[in-house]
């Protein structure tokens, strides 16, 4: 059965979408990475990364007509990362206006913590089947200068320099702020529970 499964990882100019698509292959899977409206609308699931400047990510979805797919999309969606950020309502990287999913505004760490945060870090305050099988304080592997302050759409939580929101849900997409596909078994597991969604 889980063969069947179309799973479509958005292909925006934005992503390490080899390593995802790689993750999901040692899961058992395949997927597909695509730009085309009707085959993302068309998935079972649906994977949105992101690597890069929150403003020129957007303007990459803008220009494809992606921007007004993503928020409209009917089956569980995981945002990677800057995906996440891009689902929420603004960022302060670049003054750039989101998708407006998930009702969060994207800050910049202030000068007190190293920026970029590079490296493990620790998850709590687990919520949701996204993250069944994973024990409170299991670490992640995340790389990144700008967070998701603590929100009402938050499930999970981190602590560098201020406790913020490291994944967010809300109706049938899901956000998380680390690399599943670098955080080892942890990663792994959070994957196979999204494919289970």
């Amino acid at each position: 059965m889980k063969e069947k499964q179309k799973i479509v990882i958005i292909d925006y100019g934005a992503g390490n979408i080899q390593s995802i698509k790689f993750a999901i292959k040692r899961l058992g899977f395949e997927a597909k990475l695509s730009n085309d409206a009707a085959e993302i609308r068309n998935a079972d699931k649906v994977i949105f990364p992101g690597v890069g400047e929150a403003g020129s990510a957007m303007a990459m979805l803008r220009s494809t007509g992606l921007d007004t797919v993503i928020p409209t999309l009917k089956q569980p969606v995981l945002g990677i990362c800057l995906g996440m950020q891009l689902m929420c309502n603004s960022s302060e990287e670049g003054n750039t206006t989101g998708l407006g999913i998930f009702d969060a505004d994207v800050k910049r760490f202030n000068k007190q913590v190293k920026v970029p945060q590079i490296g493990w870090n620790q998850i709590t305050n687990l919520e949701t089947h996204l993250f069944d099988g994973v024990n409170e304080g299991e670490y992640v592997y995340l790389v990144h200068s700008y967070y998701v302050p603590e929100c009402k759409d938050e499930i999970c939580r981190t602590e560098y320099g201020v406790k913020y929101s490291t994944a967010l849900h809300r109706d049938n997409f899901y956000g998380v702020q680390f690399h599943p596909e670098k955080s080892s078994k942890t990663g792994e597991q959070i994957l196979k529970n999204f494919l289970k969604l």
